[in-house]
């Protein structure tokens, strides 16, 4: 094999000497190196320079050949008709190219026509891609895209949302392949509004669908004789809860979502996968289909169908527990106007001071409360306004018996042995000083208090809920908006009906699946704030606002700005005190990042 013409990596070589188990290879470039036969392929025993220019070649031949596996020697006569080294360099490099053949060890196998068409197709498509993606990243370096760049603009799109990992064009320009380097190409280019959120479909939210609701007739008792309030929002839809009172009965009616969405239905598993209703500033995405809410949510006819919780409380004892499916007339009120009559109005005012009396009765069991500024967001006509969120009476009675509720059922769970999905929360760890103070805080001390929260979570066992200050605790206010209550309701509506009820085992399993739902939702819910918060600063450009001193380290201060809800660092110059006012302005805003940079103003 001395002096023939080899191939090694796609080089031609000499073998110019031979040991017992190795060959000596000399190039081109007049390197030379020592390899094993099975690293290099004999392409001619006679070695001449050669170049990798196609000699004309006869490659409608090869049609003869679909399918067949010839040698070297084979294929260069019948492409070129002579076996020379030139030639058969040829061969070899069109065999290395892999359109019409490919090696199979020595020898080669001719591809069949239809091979040969799919391979040609595919890289005809690879050179218009390639030759898109340029005309593509051209078009974005000056700022603009047209038409014929939609599909990588897409790609684009499909990384800012997190459908994918990598668009080919963000590479090609050297950009980042995430979402937020994605999202802010996107708003550069005006393919995005300022006001558009990707947080929903980033977290993977799924949206509202059209499913027909189908209501079964259950025995309702007839309630319509009691005043019933539902009090919410001025101009709410969705109500799912009224309260009122008969003698030493207090009732709170809850919307009865569980006579349309059983479990295990396919409205039931449409729930599951959305777990909670998204209150986002641009749009409400909501767990169930719209259908059920304009079915079931009370006060929308003149009388609705309720899942009732009737109970007495004497020396701050729940007695006497009722649960039925009810039929009531609503009268709703907005809080405003609970406010301005709830001192009036007889029954509003039973149920407030009893309402109140059971806010205290928590207090005394280590109950605690932070009061921290909370803020509504929303996006009109493309503006944003932020409302800070205020305190009523209505309000902290509406909160309060809520909250009653969610008592009075956890009793009734446990006195008659039915599994439930406990809302759980261990002891504090808050310092006395604190505790003792608790209606009293700063706004500073509030802040450093929350770190001594323990997590709340769900559980089949029955244990206390420390930050409401309960002995057991059962969220059961909000079936059209959380899935857990409509669970609860399910349950319920089972037990009422002496229908076989919900295995312990079940309720693990929908609080685990429930459980890897809420942490995407309640991050599309917080970005999405955050996102027009930071709009919001963006449309005013000379906002300022004051601001309070959480906590302070070294020369910067930790602000908490109420007006907006936000958090920044500040620098200072000391001596600043924690609770101190600081005037603030938005030194920069980054849409995509969700960050603002505060300075004093």
């Amino acid at each position: 094999m001395v002096n023939a013409l080899v191939s090694y990596k796609g080089k031609p070589a000499r073998i110019t000497g031979q040991t017992t188990h190795k060959f000596e290879l000399l190039f081109e470039d007049g390197s030379s190196l020592r390899v094993r036969e099975k690293d290099f392929r004999l392409i001619h025993p006679e070695f001449v320079t050669v170049n990798n220019t196609d000699t004309n070649a006869e490659l409608s031949i090869l049609n003869e050949f679909q399918g067949e596996v010839l040698t070297i020697k084979e294929i260069t006569e019948w492409l070129f008709d002579e076996f020379n080294p030139q030639n058969a360099w040829s061969a070899s490099l069109l065999v290395e190219d892999g359109m019409y053949a490919y090696w199979q060890k020595d020898k080669v196998f001719v591809r069949t026509t239809e091979q040969v068409d799919t391979i040609r197709a595919k890289r005809e498509a690879e050179v218009l891609e390639v030759k898109s993606l340029n005309s593509c990243t051209e078009n974005i370096k000056n700022n603009t895209f047209q038409e014929s760049d939609i599909e990588h603009i897409e790609s684009i799109e499909r990384v800012a949302l997190n459908r994918s990992r990598h668009a080919k064009i963000l590479s090609a320009l050297e950009i980042d392949n995430t979402p937020e380097e994605a999202h802010r190409l996107l708003l550069k280019l005006g393919y995005y509004k300022q006001s558009f959120n990707p947080y929903p479909q980033r977290n993977k939210i799924p949206k509202d669908l059209l499913l027909d609701v189908k209501c079964n007739k259950v025995d309702r008792v007839d309630l319509t004789h009691l005043e019933s309030y539902a009090i919410d929002n001025k101009g709410s839809t969705d109500a799912d809860d009224a309260i009122g009172i008969e003698g030493d009965r207090l009732w709170v009616h809850i919307a009865d979502v569980s006579s349309i969405v059983e479990d295990n239905s396919e409205m039931d598993l449409y729930a599951q996968e959305r777990a909670s209703n998204l209150y986002l500033p641009d749009q409400i995405i909501h767990m169930l289909p719209t259908s059920v809410t304009s079915t079931c949510a009370l006060g929308l006819k003149e009388t609705s169908d309720a899942l009732s919780i009737g109970f007495c409380i004497k020396d701050e004892e729940v007695e006497d527990i009722t649960i039925i499916r009810s039929t009531i007339r609503v009268k709703k009120i907005s809080y405003d106007d609970a406010d301005s009559i709830i001192d009036s109005d007889n029954n509003l005012s039973i149920i407030n001071n009893i309402a109140m009396m059971h806010k205290e009765y928590r207090k005394k069991n280590g109950a605690i409360k932070l009061d921290l500024p909370n803020v509504d967001v929303r996006l009109h006509d493309e503006n944003v306004s932020i409302t800070p969120q205020k305190s009523s009476p209505s309000r902290e009675l509406v909160a309060e018996m809520m909250v009653l509720a969610g008592r009075v059922v956890a009793i009734y769970a446990a006195e008659n042995e039915i599994p439930m999905p406990y809302s759980v929360q261990g002891d504090g760890d808050f310092p006395k000083e604190i505790l003792d103070n608790s209606d009293s805080l700063t706004l500073s001390e509030s802040f450093g208090a929350t770190k001594y929260f323990k997590r709340s979570s769900f559980s089949v066992n029955i244990k206390p809920h420390s930050g409401l200050g309960l002995s057991a605790y059962i969220r059961v206010t909000s079936p059209l908006r959380r899935y857990l209550d409509l669970l609860v309701h399910q349950q319920l509506s089972r037990f009422i009906s002496n229908r076989d009820i919900i295995s312990e085992k079940q309720i693990k399993e929908v609080i685990k699946k429930i459980n890897s739902t809420l942490p995407n939702v309640n991050k599309a819910i917080r970005s999405s704030n955050e996102h027009y918060k930071c709009l919001y600063l963006l449309q005013n450009r000379n906002w300022q606002a004051e601001g309070v001193v959480v906590d302070t380290r070294g020369e910067k201060a930790l602000v908490l700005v109420p007006s907006i809800g936000m958090i920044g660092q500040v620098k200072i110059k000391p001596p600043v005190s924690l609770d101190d006012s600081i005037t603030v302005k938005a030194s920069s805003v980054d849409i995509c990042s969700l960050s603002v940079n505060f300075n004093k103003a």
